[in-house]
């Protein structure tokens, strides 16, 4: 019998027509042909879900990404929210260290996996189509490790809101930094769940960035 292909579920953005009073789920096209790399299937999370977890569990979900887009609605200065997908996230999140589902946050992501775990995000400038490089941080090293950031590396970065040390949740490490100090990745030090500020699926994936989903979705007891 041939083994079925992992399946990776993706929230997705938000996107309000006013002109049509519509409010509609997106997800970037490129994520598909990334995940097609490793092989695994692509399944859009819908935000308006009566439970959430029902869906990712009947769909037996190996790995969850929280993709990027909209800001998280409690912050100062938001305009680009969605409670709704904060709180699709949010049951997400909560279902995912309780069965010890591997998670991935990309930029907004990070940001909700930071935010879940009680840390803090703030205002970033510098970081919205600038990309930079990354520098590895002595204190990534989760035991075993899970995935190195190369030192060095060239990340994009599309991101007005940001996570500095200060506002890092108890007891993650910090895998890497920017040149301004903030962090640009963060593990759990024990669940599997990784967050990147950098988008993985724009312009042209990364080998590493392939290497952390496939570490992802075959750590603990391989896929679900």
């Amino acid at each position: 019998m041939t083994a079925r292909q992992a399946r990776v579920g993706l929230t997705q953005r938000v996107v309000h027509l006013s002109d049509r009073d519509e409010r509609r789920d997106a997800l970037d096209q490129a994520w598909v042909p990334l995940l097609e790399q490793i092989p695994a299937v692509a399944i859009p999370i819908p935000n308006r879900l009566a439970d959430p977890v029902a869906f990712v569990r009947d769909m037996a979900i190996d790995l969850l990404i929280l993709t990027g887009g909209n800001d998280l609605t409690h912050l100062e200065g938001a305009h680009d929210i969605s409670p709704e997908r904060d709180h699709t996230e949010g049951a997400l999140l909560a279902y995912a260290e309780q069965r010890a589902v591997p998670v991935l946050g990309v930029c907004r992501g990070m940001q909700m996996l930071v935010h879940h775990h009680g840390g803090s995000v703030e205002r970033v400038d510098g970081h919205v189509a600038v990309p930079h490089l990354v520098a590895s941080t002595a204190s990534g090293s989760p035991s075993p490790p899970l995935w190195p950031v190369a030192h060095g590396r060239t990340v994009n970065s599309f991101h007005g809101w940001g996570v500095r040390a200060t506002g890092m949740p108890s007891g993650w490490h910090a895998l890497a930094t920017a040149p301004d100090g903030t962090i640009e990745a963060v593990a759990h030090p024990t669940l599997p769940l990784v967050g990147i500020m950098w988008h993985p699926e724009r312009p042209d994936p990364h080998p590493a960035d392939l290497e952390l989903i496939v570490a992802l979705l075959y750590t603990q007891r391989g896929p679900r």
